[in-house]
């Protein structure tokens, strides 16, 4: 799991953009979820070698008891209780507020590594406010201008260090890992439980990673699995409830470790933007998706119809994905959920050789090429694998930065279909080739011969 920094603060203080300028993008993930602000936000960023995940937290105000304000309260200490390192940001326009005391003297008790961010600093030169923030009492503080970028390199080359130098190893537990995903009250719990319950032989816990995620290694018709739990799973008594309680961190880990996820729909209600969103996630780390469209039984013809075209308008991405129609509570389609983890895990799993990969490239060309670009024709030269879970091609060729998504879209399909990778997701990595030629010396003119006398 990757380390985990949280951007607390006051509102209005810059924590937004200074997660902006630490993850590179304005399109973070936003954690959609009950109990969970909208203003909570998590993304990935990497500063030379080191890899982090960052969290966004809402305007922090520790002494307020009820109301909106008081759940961003709360989450923002969830989130500092799952940080590694807490980025502490401070306004240095407004100077020193007795709210920013009331955060620092929450983090001191917190335990976490805390560094003091003081934001806006730009342009204030002399009439920098440092001696006001040492009373904080959180070390030296850092002069930023998260929306100019200045003093962010400074502050990293601080925190960096400070971050755990190796996640914890996963379980080496055999077996496909399976992780259910789903928003609450889909079914999650009840199907978790008749997953590891029916014909079963061996069902143990085993300690887990990081953050407190669990592994249930079982065994069905003499295969090996892992159910990956993604709520505080301890033992299956207790599955019932706990699986509810998503927590956004646990998620991101549950689906870092998986091989298949499971994301579980409920056939009764409206899909979601938020199912949409987990899905999202799951797509994002290129993890092999099965949907179970849960609570199946006891439709009416209409209905059905009406949930498989939500199926197509709202998760249109998904199209390869193999969908189950289940009764978690009564057990119909949940065995053949089996197939299809079976498939889709030796799917994610398997190697192809470079001259098998090079002739579907070759005559996916020779079908459709390239569109030309200022009249010069996009070329794909070759390819090879880059890697599994998900299965990962890196193509090489000249121009291939400017190569249209519907042609690499395309080429996914034509590798998914011929591979037989079906809801297998595959994930083309194209790299501009070097001119072979670049690294020797221009050619010398040819000297010229003198005209023989007559």
């Amino acid at each position: 799991m990757q380390p985990i920094i949280a951007l607390v603060g006051r509102p209005n203080v810059g924590k937004s953009t200074l997660f902006n300028r630490l993850t590179k993008s304005r399109d973070a993930l936003v954690a959609d979820l009950p109990g969970l602000t909208r203003d909570r936000q998590y993304g990935t960023g990497k500063m030379g070698e080191r890899a982090y995940l960052v969290v966004d937290t809402g305007g922090f105000e520790p002494e307020q008891k009820e109301g909106i304000v008081a759940e961003m309260a709360r989450q923002t200490r969830a989130a500092i209780d799952e940080a590694d390192v807490v980025i502490f940001v401070v306004d240095a326009r407004t100077g020193l507020h007795p709210e920013d005391e009331e955060i620092a003297a929450y983090l001191r008790r917190s335990g976490r590594p805390v560094f003091l961010a003081v934001n806006k600093a730009e342009g204030l030169g002399d009439q920098f406010p440092a001696a006001d923030f040492h009373a904080l009492g959180l070390g030296e503080p850092e002069p930023i201008s998260a929306a100019h970028g200045s003093g962010v390199a400074e502050l990293m080359a601080r925190v960096l260090p400070a971050l755990p130098q190796e996640a914890e190893a996963a379980p080496t537990a055999q077996g496909p890992r399976i992780a259910v995903l789903g928003r609450p009250n889909v079914g999650k719990s009840t199907l978790v439980n008749r997953m590891l319950g029916e014909e079963r032989v061996i069902v143990y816990d085993m300690p887990g990673t990081t953050r407190d995620s669990i592994y249930i290694p079982f065994e069905r018709h003499g295969k090996q699995y892992v159910m990956i739990d993604t709520a505080g799973v301890r033992r299956r008594a207790r599955v019932q409830g706990g699986i509810e309680k998503l927590s956004v961190i646990k998620t991101l880990k549950a689906l870092e470790d998986a091989t298949v996820v499971i994301l579980v729909l409920d056939a009764r209600s409206e899909i979601s933007e938020q199912d949409a969103h987990l899905a999202g996630l799951a797509l994002e780390m290129g993890r092999a998706i099965i949907v179970a469209v849960n609570k199946w039984d006891g439709l009416e013809q209409h209905q059905r119809e009406w949930i498989k075209g939500q199926l197509e308008r709202r998760l249109p991405f998904l199209t390869y994905a193999p969908v189950h129609f289940i009764s978690a509570l009564h057990g119909t389609g949940v065995g053949d959920l089996y197939k299809s983890i079976d498939k889709l895990a030796a799917g994610a799993e398997r190697h192809f050789s470079t001259a098998q990969l090079n002739k579907i490239l070759a005559d996916a060309v020779a079908a459709h090429q390239p569109p030309l670009v200022r009249g010069h024709r996009i070329k794909l030269r070759y390819v090879h694998q880059g890697g599994h879970n998900p299965v990962t091609l890196v193509v090489h060729g000249s121009r291939v930065d400017e190569l249209p998504d519907a042609y690499r879209r395309y080429l996914e399909a034509t590798y998914r279909k011929v591979l037989k990778l079906e809801g297998v997701p595959v994930r083309l990595v194209f790299k501009q080739g070097e001119n072979p030629f670049a690294a020797r010396p221009a050619p010398r003119p040819a000297a010229r011969r003198k005209p023989a006398r007559r």
